[in-house]
């Protein structure tokens, strides 16, 4: 078992060891994406689709590197952990912006899924600062299912292919924020990377 502390709280975690280093590689990612995703707002203004496809692709992408490298680097970090959750929360905003002022006639039809999506997402955000005073930072292997589902979404609507992927990445969100919440009532005290709420009931058992 390995410990690592938060104000007023001491949390006993069966994972890989998470430190509080602020300066590794994985955060200087999270960091890329951060900026990246306010980078793709002017993008989108200007009306250049394709430039603001290539962009949030590539900030996709970091996303997948970080979670990889912080554990090939063993940089996990309580810090790092929350930005990340806050990049992701930024390319999300940054490409709900984008797609509806450069496709907003197109996605007329397809407000209620996204507002579905969008609802989940605010839920369960809700919930982790109610009850931990902090945003909730699972990354679940839900979410990165959501994240290539979602990215999939987006190749398919530039390229005017289908907006049916569009959907299924909503649901997709939706139970993924879902499950969040539920690992968020689960859990008696905030902690980082959650696999699924299965792993957070079974630790959150074992810490009885």
């Amino acid at each position: 078992m390995k410990r690592f502390s938060e104000p007023n709280q001491t949390v006993n975690v069966a994972e890989p060891r998470i430190t509080n280093r602020l300066l590794t590689v994985p955060n200087a990612l999270c960091v890329v994406r951060l900026v990246g995703s306010f980078i793709l707002v002017p993008i989108a203004l200007q009306g250049h689709n394709e430039t603001f496809l290539w962009l949030f692709i590539f900030l996709a992408m970091t996303d997948w590197f970080d979670g990889k490298l912080a554990i090939l680097l063993d940089q996990r970090t309580v810090f790092g952990a929350r930005l990340d959750s806050w990049a992701d929360a930024a390319l999300y905003a940054a490409l709900l912006f984008g797609v509806v002022t450069m496709y907003g006639e197109t996605l007329q039809s397809e407000l209620v899924w996204i507002g579905v999506a969008v609802a989940g997402y605010l839920l369960s955000v809700a919930a982790g600062l109610w009850k931990y005073k902090r945003w909730p930072s699972y990354h679940t292997r839900a979410a990165k299912t959501s994240w290539f589902l979602t990215a999939v979404a987006v190749l398919a609507l530039f390229s005017e292919w289908a907006l049916w992927p569009l959907r299924v990445a909503a649901v997709a969100v939706f139970i993924t924020n879902i499950e969040a919440l539920v690992i968020t009532m689960v859990s008696p005290a905030w902690r980082a990377d959650v696999t699924s709420v299965f792993h957070a009931w079974r630790d959150g058992n074992a810490r009885k």
